[in-house]
């Protein structure tokens, strides 16, 4: 009964965070004039903040374990720089430059998983290391900007996907059909997993309440659909390789043993070992996992940019963290949801758009933000304690 208690608390919490990312949505088109939700701007928010997204999907398994990653800006770095050079210097096909990156990556995660999981030195330390390591890496290898990469590498986080079934007046009809179709499967899973809690005795929300938040969410994807069919380039690549991390992610954190036993460590670490957990092995899989992401974040920031340079990522993993908390994962450990994370991703990138077109000073932007998540911290403590 207690789980089903927490299962329901962090229900509620996902439609708050969510909320809160329509109440700033709304603030911030207001103050614009408009501006924030031009369709152009909201194809423009999704590519400029995809990395964002990638890595708090990591991040956010990182965290529940009671961990942090603090390599992973120089890692986006390294491994861009490395893709970047494979195909300028050695020529190597960009498919093949793309899949060595993701391979460099989870070297990169074995590493860094090694000495946390089996050696014992704690992430904070270990991932501080690997930062400073990466990041002079990065530096020796690129020097200078590496451009003129390949117009189909460049396309995987600049480009959109073709209108190939053509247009209804102005509207894209691929971005409508993705559009309608992710509507479906959000409100079958959603009203699907319900039924299964009833049934299995688990404390539910309110029906009301329930289908309240399942039409707001829908209207949500609905208007999103329709500004993202109005512009220039309709649904922008990378956003369905968002899409198809959150969904593989959210079924292997709620679905699969490797999930729970992050779950379970984070949770309670002597209770995972008593219970059988192989503790270091999940640690390993986490930062391996990471890095994964990283390099992957590390592929459409230089894809986006169409070069490579030293100092990309410098941050990253800030901003990773911030929006992890924002999305409701627990600084304790054992708590956080990939869906909100997402949402906390979305809302840093909203703040970072929004302020950029009423032009505030970069250096009020990260007062802001930092504020944002002393507040997003500080509610997730004061909620436990209540709890």
């Amino acid at each position: 009964m207690k789980e089903s208690t927490k299962r329901l608390q962090g229900s509620l919490q996902q439609y708050g965070i969510l909320g809160a990312l329509v109440v700033i949505v709304i603030l911030f088109n207001i103050l614009t004039g408009g501006r924030l939700l031009a369709p152009n701007n909201i194809a423009s928010l999704i590519q400029q903040n995809a990395y964002v997204m990638v890595l708090t999907i990591g991040m956010t398994m990182v965290i529940i374990a009671r961990h942090i990653d603090l390599a992973v800006g120089s890692v986006v770095a390294f491994v861009g720089g490395v893709v970047a050079l494979l195909m300028y210097q050695m020529h190597v096909a960009w498919p093949l430059a793309v899949v060595i990156g993701l391979l460099l990556g989870i070297l990169i995660g074995c590493w860094q998983g090694f000495w946390v999981a089996y050696v014992g030195i704690p992430a904070f330390i270990v991932t501080l290391g690997g930062m400073l390591i990466f990041r002079g890496l990065a530096i020796v290898l690129v020097e200078a900007t590496v451009s003129g990469l390949p117009s189909g590498f460049v396309a995987i986080a600049a480009g959109s996907l073709p209108p190939f079934l053509g247009y209804a007046g102005m509207l894209d009809v691929v971005t409508l059909v993705i559009g309608i179709a992710t509507i479906a499967v959000a409100l079958f899973s959603s009203f699907r997993r319900r039924a299964k809690d009833i049934k299995a005795g688990a404390a539910v929300i309110p029906f009301g309440l329930f289908v309240t938040g399942q039409v707001l969410i829908a209207l949500a994807i609905a208007f999103v659909t329709y500004l993202l069919s109005l512009s220039s380039g309709g649904t922008p690549i990378v956003l369905i390789i968002i899409g198809v991390l959150v969904v593989i992610y959210s079924f292997v954190m709620a679905k699969t043993k490797f999930g729970r036993h992050i779950y379970a460590v984070g949770g309670n670490l002597r209770a995972a070992q008593l219970s059988g957990i192989n503790t270091k092995r999940t640690d390993f899989l986490v930062f391996v996992n990471m890095g994964f992401l990283a390099a992957l974040a590390g592929i459409i920031t230089t894809s986006r940019a169409g070069a490579a340079v030293a100092t990309a990522g410098n941050n990253y993993e800030l901003d990773a963290i911030a929006a992890a908390f924002i999305g409701g994962t627990a600084v304790s450990g054992g708590i956080g949801k990939i869906s909100g994370a997402i949402i906390g991703a979305l809302i840093m990138g909203v703040l970072n758009m929004g302020l950029s077109i009423l032009a505030v000073d970069s250096a009020w932007q990260q007062s802001i933000k930092g504020l944002v998540v002393i507040l997003a911290v500080a509610v997730d403590l004061i909620s436990s304690k209540k709890n």
